[in-house]
């Protein structure tokens, strides 16, 4: 079993989350050495008598080797924060979870994805409104996320395919455990576009309190989440939340006032949403009209001395223009180039206040346990 086989292992001990794998890293420097270590020390590093006690148990039982096993068996790619295919999008943020599953493939391109989620008891409106939404979006290269659920999030995908795009759906399971049933097809054909995604080990099974906190993974892959139609107790709702406090835009398809999957939506708006007019919308606020040619910068423009330059000195600190300038002595017009192209690439971005950090992945930051 190699590194990552020891992060499954801790991911499989409830309680540790990414807080807590991220001091377990921070004091013995590698999965493998936290997992091999003796009581003490792991409660010198800040785990609780109880949680020692759990990895422990999990250190004793079979569990890890038929979670390994299953893993290679289904072909599951692990994905952990040291991993350079790690999405740039989760790793940005607090709240990224320290292993991801993965059945399907994840790509560059994804970095440009839009998260689309609502009720399970859509409208015709609902549905109207998603095929069009969806399809609109995978006609114009971006990436669909949704939940795979019933309802909006099952049409989004549908759409999505048929589009000709790719679709991406974080289970609140482990990605062997199809759920809803009904949607294994579905589930296939998004394998064969895009991919299943869950921070729940294989084996899960699907369960109510593990699909609010997935939804922070449907809003952390997107650049914008939209709302089409939620019931004021509506799942998708929690999903606005976490849009927001990553600093995600949210749009809401506002409805009638006298429609039950209307008012959640009605309420985003009121409380500060986009209200969604037209799919175009989002293309125009995320400025995504021009998606195929960042695409197209991203792999055919070369990396020169400055670039390298550039990236090496920019972190997840923002750094004005005037520091980038003084600190790397190169003219403020070939600096101003340089990072245009790199932003069209997806290696820099900016910030605001010609600001800028670079995006990389990231293992510093993740504090939230599930």
């Amino acid at each position: 079993m190699d590194e990552k086989g020891y992060w499954v292992g801790f991911n499989l001990v409830k309680g540790i989350g990414a807080r807590r794998m991220q001091s377990l890293l921070a004091y013995f420097g590698s999965a493998e050495a936290a997992w091999k270590a003796e009581l003490e020390f792991l409660q010198s590093a800040g785990l609780s008598p109880r949680l020692v006690n759990a990895c422990v148990q999990m250190r004793g039982s079979d569990s890890l080797k038929r979670t390994w096993d299953r893993i290679h068996a289904l072909d599951i790619q692990v994905l952990t924060w040291q991993d350079e295919r790690y999405p740039n999008r989760l790793a940005d943020l607090d709240q990224s979870p320290p292993v991801l599953y993965i059945r399907g493939t994840l790509l560059p391109d994804d970095d440009w994805s839009v998260g689309i989620v609502g009720t399970r008891r859509l409208t015709s409106y609902g549905r109207q409104v998603t095929q069009e939404v969806a399809g609109t979006l995978a006609r114009n290269g971006i990436t669909v996320v949704s939940g795979l659920a019933r309802g909006i999030d099952a049409v989004a995908h549908q759409a999505a395919l048929a589009a000709g795009g790719r679709t991406l759906a974080v289970l609140g399971c482990g990605v062997d455990q199809i759920y809803p049933p009904e949607h294994r097809s579905l589930a296939e054909q998004i394998m064969a576009h895009g991919a299943l995604i869950s921070d729940y080990a294989p084996g899960t099974p699907p369960d109510a309190a593990n699909f609010p906190p997935r939804n922070r993974i449907i809003s952390g892959l997107s650049r914008a989440v939209v709302v089409i139609e939620a019931g004021e107790q509506s799942g998708a709702l929690i999903t606005a939340a976490f849009a927001a406090d990553q600093g995600r835009e949210v749009f809401a398809v506002p409805g009638s006032i006298y429609a039950v999957q209307s008012k959640g939506t009605n309420l985003l708006i009121q409380q500060g949403a986009r209200p969604l007019l037209a799919p175009q919308d989002i293309l125009e606020t995320l400025k995504l009209g021009n998606i195929s040619q960042q695409q197209a910068a991203r792999t055919a423009l070369p990396a020169d001395e400055i670039e390298a330059q550039l990236y090496s000195l920019l972190s997840l600190e923002p750094m004005h223009v005037d520091e980038i300038r003084a600190q790397t002595k190169i003219p403020i017009e070939k600096v101003s180039a340089a990072l245009v192209m790199m932003e069209l690439k997806g290696m820099v971005r900016q910030v605001g206040g010609m600001q800028y950090v670079s995006i990389r992945e990231t293992q510093s930051d993740y504090q939230v346990d599930r």
